[in-house]
Protein backbone atom coordinates (compact mmCIF):
# COMPACT_ATOMS: atom_id res chain seq x y z
CA UNK A 1 0.00 0.00 0.00
CA UNK A 2 1.42 3.37 -0.97
CA UNK A 3 2.01 5.84 1.84
CA UNK A 4 -0.91 8.28 2.11
CA UNK A 5 -1.64 11.26 4.31
CA UNK A 6 -5.09 11.31 5.90
CA UNK A 7 -6.51 14.26 7.74
CA UNK A 8 -9.28 13.78 10.31
CA UNK A 9 -11.06 16.28 12.52
CA UNK A 10 -12.11 15.07 15.91
CA UNK A 11 -14.93 17.31 17.15
CA UNK A 12 -18.71 17.16 17.75
CA UNK A 13 -20.80 16.99 14.58
CA UNK A 14 -23.55 19.31 15.82
CA UNK A 15 -23.82 22.63 13.94
CA UNK A 16 -23.93 24.55 17.19
CA UNK A 17 -20.47 23.36 18.10
CA UNK A 18 -18.70 24.21 14.85
CA UNK A 19 -17.42 27.53 16.13
CA UNK A 20 -15.95 25.97 19.24
CA UNK A 21 -14.47 23.17 17.16
CA UNK A 22 -12.53 25.61 15.02
CA UNK A 23 -10.80 26.96 18.12
CA UNK A 24 -10.16 23.77 20.11
CA UNK A 25 -9.88 20.99 17.59
CA UNK A 26 -6.63 20.17 15.82
CA UNK A 27 -6.21 17.97 12.75
CA UNK A 28 -4.85 14.46 13.39
CA UNK A 29 -2.60 13.03 10.73
CA UNK A 30 -2.05 9.35 10.10
CA UNK A 31 0.51 7.80 7.76
CA UNK A 32 -0.22 4.50 6.09
CA UNK A 33 2.99 2.88 4.94
CA UNK A 34 4.01 -0.32 3.25
CA UNK A 35 4.65 -3.33 5.48
CA UNK A 36 8.07 -3.16 7.17
CA UNK A 37 9.39 -6.29 5.51
CA UNK A 38 8.95 -4.71 2.09
CA UNK A 39 11.12 -1.75 3.06
CA UNK A 40 14.30 -3.73 3.63
CA UNK A 41 17.20 -2.61 1.53
CA UNK A 42 18.35 -5.11 -1.03
CA UNK A 43 22.11 -4.97 -0.92
CA UNK A 44 24.25 -6.61 -3.52
CA UNK A 45 26.54 -9.36 -2.28
CA UNK A 46 30.00 -7.98 -1.53
CA UNK A 47 32.45 -8.38 -4.35
CA UNK A 48 35.43 -10.56 -3.48
CA UNK A 49 37.78 -7.82 -4.59
CA UNK A 50 36.03 -5.27 -2.42
CA UNK A 51 36.86 -7.32 0.65
CA UNK A 52 40.54 -7.51 -0.23
CA UNK A 53 42.88 -5.28 1.75
CA UNK A 54 44.32 -2.32 -0.11
CA UNK A 55 47.96 -1.38 0.46
CA UNK A 56 49.53 1.94 -0.47
CA UNK A 57 53.17 0.90 -0.70
CA UNK A 58 55.69 3.72 -0.33
CA UNK A 59 59.09 3.83 -2.02
CA UNK A 60 60.75 1.81 0.74
CA UNK A 61 58.05 -0.87 0.60
CA UNK A 62 58.33 -1.18 -3.18
CA UNK A 63 62.11 -1.32 -2.96
CA UNK A 64 61.97 -4.16 -0.41
CA UNK A 65 59.23 -6.04 -2.30
CA UNK A 66 61.02 -5.88 -5.65
CA UNK A 67 64.35 -6.80 -4.06
CA UNK A 68 62.87 -9.93 -2.46
CA UNK A 69 61.05 -10.83 -5.65
CA UNK A 70 64.27 -10.53 -7.68
CA UNK A 71 66.12 -12.65 -5.12
CA UNK A 72 63.51 -15.41 -5.40
CA UNK A 73 63.60 -15.25 -9.19
CA UNK A 74 67.39 -15.46 -9.22
CA UNK A 75 67.39 -18.47 -6.90
CA UNK A 76 64.61 -20.34 -8.71
CA UNK A 77 65.21 -19.42 -12.32
CA UNK A 78 61.62 -18.27 -12.88
CA UNK A 79 60.81 -14.87 -14.29
CA UNK A 80 57.88 -12.53 -13.63
CA UNK A 81 57.12 -9.53 -15.82
CA UNK A 82 55.11 -7.91 -13.04
CA UNK A 83 56.48 -5.53 -10.43
CA UNK A 84 55.52 -4.82 -6.85
CA UNK A 85 53.66 -7.30 -4.70
CA UNK A 86 51.86 -8.78 -7.70
CA UNK A 87 55.24 -9.74 -9.11
CA UNK A 88 56.28 -11.37 -5.82
CA UNK A 89 53.08 -13.43 -5.64
CA UNK A 90 53.28 -14.42 -9.31
CA UNK A 91 56.86 -15.55 -8.80
CA UNK A 92 55.82 -17.63 -5.78
CA UNK A 93 52.93 -19.14 -7.74
CA UNK A 94 55.24 -20.20 -10.58
CA UNK A 95 57.68 -21.75 -8.10
CA UNK A 96 54.85 -23.68 -6.42
CA UNK A 97 53.76 -25.16 -9.75
CA UNK A 98 57.23 -25.95 -11.04
CA UNK A 99 58.86 -27.61 -8.01
CA UNK A 100 57.92 -30.15 -5.36
CA UNK A 101 57.41 -28.98 -1.78
CA UNK A 102 60.88 -29.85 -0.49
CA UNK A 103 62.55 -28.04 -3.38
CA UNK A 104 60.27 -25.03 -2.89
CA UNK A 105 61.37 -24.70 0.72
CA UNK A 106 65.05 -25.07 -0.14
CA UNK A 107 64.85 -22.48 -2.93
CA UNK A 108 63.21 -19.90 -0.67
CA UNK A 109 65.97 -20.40 1.91
CA UNK A 110 68.52 -19.85 -0.87
CA UNK A 111 66.68 -16.69 -1.89
CA UNK A 112 66.79 -15.36 1.69
CA UNK A 113 70.52 -16.14 1.83
CA UNK A 114 70.93 -14.10 -1.35
CA UNK A 115 68.82 -11.25 -0.03
CA UNK A 116 70.65 -10.78 3.30
CA UNK A 117 74.48 -10.73 3.38
CA UNK A 118 75.98 -13.43 5.60
CA UNK A 119 78.16 -10.85 7.34
CA UNK A 120 75.08 -9.04 8.62
CA UNK A 121 73.44 -12.29 9.76
CA UNK A 122 76.59 -13.35 11.63
CA UNK A 123 76.83 -9.95 13.30
CA UNK A 124 73.20 -10.10 14.45
CA UNK A 125 73.66 -13.61 15.79
CA UNK A 126 76.79 -12.57 17.71
CA UNK A 127 75.43 -9.32 19.13
CA UNK A 128 71.97 -10.68 19.93
CA UNK A 129 72.24 -14.15 21.45
CA UNK A 130 68.95 -15.74 22.43
CA UNK A 131 67.47 -14.04 25.49
CA UNK A 132 64.25 -12.36 26.53
CA UNK A 133 65.59 -9.04 25.26
CA UNK A 134 66.46 -10.55 21.86
CA UNK A 135 63.10 -12.28 21.49
CA UNK A 136 61.21 -9.10 22.31
CA UNK A 137 63.52 -7.06 20.08
CA UNK A 138 62.92 -9.41 17.13
CA UNK A 139 59.16 -9.17 17.65
CA UNK A 140 59.17 -5.36 17.77
CA UNK A 141 61.55 -5.11 14.79
CA UNK A 142 59.35 -7.41 12.69
CA UNK A 143 56.18 -5.37 13.27
CA UNK A 144 57.93 -2.15 12.22
CA UNK A 145 60.02 -3.22 9.25
CA UNK A 146 58.12 -6.10 7.67
CA UNK A 147 54.60 -4.71 7.32
CA UNK A 148 55.22 -4.50 3.55
CA UNK A 149 55.53 -8.29 3.44
CA UNK A 150 53.00 -9.54 5.99
CA UNK A 151 50.59 -6.66 6.50
CA UNK A 152 49.80 -4.74 9.70
CA UNK A 153 50.84 -6.51 12.89
CA UNK A 154 51.26 -5.94 16.60
CA UNK A 155 53.32 -7.32 19.48
CA UNK A 156 51.59 -9.65 21.92
CA UNK A 157 52.62 -11.58 24.99
CA UNK A 158 53.05 -15.28 25.58
CA UNK A 159 54.35 -17.42 28.42
CA UNK A 160 57.84 -18.80 27.91
CA UNK A 161 59.76 -20.69 30.56
CA UNK A 162 57.31 -19.65 33.23
CA UNK A 163 57.40 -15.91 32.52
CA UNK A 164 55.49 -13.50 30.35
CA UNK A 165 57.30 -12.02 27.36
CA UNK A 166 56.36 -9.74 24.49
CA UNK A 167 57.77 -12.19 21.98
CA UNK A 168 54.78 -12.73 19.66
CA UNK A 169 54.05 -10.96 16.39
CA UNK A 170 50.34 -11.08 15.63
CA UNK A 171 49.60 -10.44 11.95
CA UNK A 172 45.99 -9.32 11.67
CA UNK A 173 45.57 -10.50 8.07
CA UNK A 174 48.53 -11.94 6.24
CA UNK A 175 49.07 -10.09 3.00
CA UNK A 176 50.78 -13.00 1.27
CA UNK A 177 48.10 -15.53 2.22
CA UNK A 178 45.30 -13.15 1.28
CA UNK A 179 46.71 -12.34 -2.14
CA UNK A 180 47.83 -15.86 -3.00
CA UNK A 181 44.73 -17.58 -1.56
CA UNK A 182 46.78 -20.76 -1.32
CA UNK A 183 47.53 -22.79 1.80
CA UNK A 184 50.35 -24.65 0.06
CA UNK A 185 52.14 -21.43 -0.90
CA UNK A 186 51.77 -20.20 2.68
CA UNK A 187 53.30 -23.31 4.24
CA UNK A 188 55.92 -24.21 1.63
CA UNK A 189 57.05 -20.75 0.53
CA UNK A 190 56.69 -18.82 3.78
CA UNK A 191 56.12 -20.72 7.02
CA UNK A 192 58.56 -23.64 6.79
CA UNK A 193 61.49 -21.87 5.04
CA UNK A 194 61.15 -18.81 7.29
CA UNK A 195 61.23 -20.94 10.44
CA UNK A 196 64.30 -22.78 9.17
CA UNK A 197 66.13 -19.68 7.96
CA UNK A 198 65.59 -17.62 11.13
CA UNK A 199 66.78 -20.46 13.36
CA UNK A 200 69.79 -21.43 11.24
CA UNK A 201 70.92 -17.92 10.30
CA UNK A 202 70.07 -16.03 13.49
CA UNK A 203 70.03 -18.77 16.09
CA UNK A 204 66.46 -17.90 17.02
CA UNK A 205 63.79 -20.62 17.02
CA UNK A 206 60.42 -19.35 15.82
CA UNK A 207 57.06 -20.97 15.31
CA UNK A 208 54.68 -19.53 12.75
CA UNK A 209 51.03 -20.36 13.40
CA UNK A 210 48.73 -19.34 10.52
CA UNK A 211 44.97 -19.24 11.01
CA UNK A 212 43.46 -20.18 7.67
CA UNK A 213 39.96 -19.15 8.75
CA UNK A 214 40.63 -15.43 9.21
CA UNK A 215 44.08 -15.33 7.52
CA UNK A 216 45.80 -14.09 10.66
CA UNK A 217 49.15 -15.45 11.81
CA UNK A 218 51.34 -15.57 14.90
CA UNK A 219 55.13 -15.61 14.94
CA UNK A 220 56.30 -16.84 18.34
CA UNK A 221 59.99 -16.11 18.85
CA UNK A 222 61.82 -18.50 21.15
CA UNK A 223 59.45 -21.39 20.48
CA UNK A 224 60.35 -24.33 18.27
CA UNK A 225 57.69 -25.29 15.71
CA UNK A 226 55.92 -28.64 16.13
CA UNK A 227 57.08 -31.67 14.21
CA UNK A 228 55.64 -31.83 10.67
CA UNK A 229 53.42 -34.76 11.59
CA UNK A 230 51.94 -32.78 14.50
CA UNK A 231 51.64 -29.39 12.78
CA UNK A 232 47.98 -28.66 11.90
CA UNK A 233 49.01 -26.14 9.26
CA UNK A 234 50.71 -28.83 7.21
CA UNK A 235 47.60 -30.98 7.00
CA UNK A 236 45.19 -28.18 6.20
CA UNK A 237 42.98 -28.52 3.09
CA UNK A 238 43.31 -25.57 0.79
CA UNK A 239 40.64 -23.01 0.04
CA UNK A 240 37.91 -23.83 -2.45
CA UNK A 241 39.06 -20.88 -4.53
CA UNK A 242 42.72 -21.80 -4.26
CA UNK A 243 44.60 -21.09 -7.46
CA UNK A 244 46.24 -24.51 -7.31
CA UNK A 245 42.89 -26.13 -6.35
CA UNK A 246 44.27 -29.15 -4.55
CA UNK A 247 45.31 -30.44 -1.13
CA UNK A 248 48.55 -29.04 0.22
CA UNK A 249 50.29 -31.23 2.78
CA UNK A 250 53.94 -31.89 3.45
CA UNK A 251 53.96 -34.73 0.94
CA UNK A 252 51.99 -33.03 -1.82
CA UNK A 253 53.11 -30.43 -4.26
CA UNK A 254 51.89 -26.87 -4.00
Amino acid sequence: MEAKLISQIRCPAAPSSRQVCKQRCRPVYAVLARPAENLRLKLKPADNKAATSVYNDNWFDLLAINYLSQSVQAATGVKSMLSGYDGLVETAAMVSKKFDTKTQQELVIQALDRAIPKLILDMIRTLLPQSQFTREYFAAFTTVFFAWLMGPSEVRESELKGRREKNVVYVKKCRFLEQSSCVGMCTNLCKIPSQTFIKDALGMPVSMVPNFDDMSCEMIFGQDPPAPSDDPALNQPCYKLCRANQMHTVKSSG
